[in-house]
């Protein structure tokens, strides 16, 4: 079940043109089980409509600060007393500087200001604006007033600037709502996550990989780190934002992987393997670019180390964890995966035309373990990851009892 079902969430909407983007982020917070407020400001329904956002939502768009369908006429009020959490996002430069400096001009700013409940900043607008010394003032004093600011992060923006100001994702922000909703379950424990292809290189120029993205991998690093754990992230090369409270090691090939997971592992409670690891490499790597000449070119592999195998026999041994991706019998070879890695429990998904979580923000997992297995059903991959790691801590207490 989603940590964010029966929530009352207030998605506050300012004026930006990355306010388009809040109605796919209503939907991902619907499909999550939360119930949905939208409040908007008057800039905000210049970028995107309020019947598009009542649609998307569910619910009537809130815009009045003095209301009269209102209890007593204090929307504010009630709107404050209703929210277990506030997210607004888009959140302008303008709507920033009015709460670093208390300011409640209209309905979505009082409620910031007379709720009790959590509120999430999603920052959108130029770069230049960003990076002034005065929005950054403003950011700081927010921080420290205890006000969680999601982003901005670094890409091409709508005038043509490239750099810092961007709307994170619709996904990236849900996953950051929920990493906050985390139960402290892995507390105190060092866990190692590997993540994100390998890059088996033929020549300076080519290579041998797989299509994974590292989302899934990430999430886990990501939400292992918000039940408390100590996180060690090895990744393979993604185009991926680092998870928070998360050291990282980037490394290109199996080898490389297998080395930082041998530096890595001691202290090591848990170890999660969620990378593709490619099975075999070149034997030769070509110093210069192979050219085509010939009609065929015959390459001769070798196979790289198989890291799960090597950490489930370490001593002392960490709590090993494997994942499979498999095109056919994905329960029968996951099984049997688990019991010839020697690993306490393996996560398996189907790959195919219909099922590919590949670069995909959803996934479906089936936990298995050596007397049972637990379908973990298909969700968000943030929402999938906390139950994973909610799981796996408890299978790992269960077998630490003292």
């Amino acid at each position: 079940m989603s940590l964010l079902r029966d929530q009352h969430i207030i998605l506050g909407i300012t004026g930006g043109i990355a306010a388009y983007k809040a109605a796919e982020l209503a939907r991902r917070l619907k499909d999550e089980g939360a119930l949905v407020q939208v409040v908007m400001t008057d800039a905000a329904k210049s970028f995107i409509s309020p019947l598009t956002m009542q649609a998307v939502s569910g619910r009537a768009v809130r815009d009045t600060l003095l209301d009269p369908a209102a209890e007593a006429g204090m929307g504010h009020i009630e709107l404050g007393r209703w929210a277990d959490l506030v997210l607004v996002a888009p959140t302008s430069a303008d709507f920033i500087a009015k709460l670093a400096n208390g300011m409640a001009s209209d309905l979505l700013s009082t409620v910031c200001l007379a709720t009790s409940a959590p509120v999430f900043l999603a920052p959108a607008m130029n770069q230049a604006m960003w990076q002034k010394p005065a929005t950054q003032r403003n950011v700081t004093t927010l921080q420290a007033d205890g006000i969680m600011i999601l982003g901005p992060t670094i890409g091409d923006q709508a005038c043509g600037d490239v750099g810092p100001g961007r709307m994170m994702e619709p996904h990236d922000i849900l996953n950051a709502l929920l990493a906050q909703t985390a139960s402290g379950s892995m507390q105190g424990l060092n866990v190692v996550i590997t993540a994100g292809p390998t890059w088996e290189a033929l020549d300076p120029v080519r290579g041998l990989s797989n299509h994974s993205s590292g989302k899934m991998g990430y999430a886990v690093a990501s939400a292992a780190a918000a039940a408390g754990a100590n996180v060690h992230l090895i990744s393979g090369p993604t185009a991926l934002t680092p998870p928070k409270r998360v050291r990282l090691s980037s490394v290109r090939s199996a080898e490389e992987m297998f080395e930082a997971v041998q530096t890595a592992h001691s202290p090591c409670d848990i170890f999660i393997g969620v990378a593709a690891v490619a099975d075999y490499r070149p034997q030769t790597v070509q110093t210069s670019k192979i050219k085509k000449n010939d009609d065929r070119l015959t390459l001769e592999l070798v196979k790289n180390p198989d890291i799960l195998s090597w950490v489930a026999t370490q001593s002392p041994r960490p709590f090993t964890v494997g994942f499979a991706a498999e095109t056919d019998q994905p329960i029968e070879h996951a099984r049997n995966k688990r019991r010839n890695k020697g690993l306490d429990l393996i996560a398996v998904n189907q790959v195919g035309e219909a099922l590919n979580p590949f670069g995909s923000d959803e996934n479906q997992l089936v936990l298995i373990g050596q007397n049972e297995e637990i379908d973990l059903g298909r969700k968000s991959k943030a929402q999938l990851a906390i139950d994973l790691i909610e799981t796996i801590a408890k299978k790992y207490h269960e077998q630490h009892k003292t």
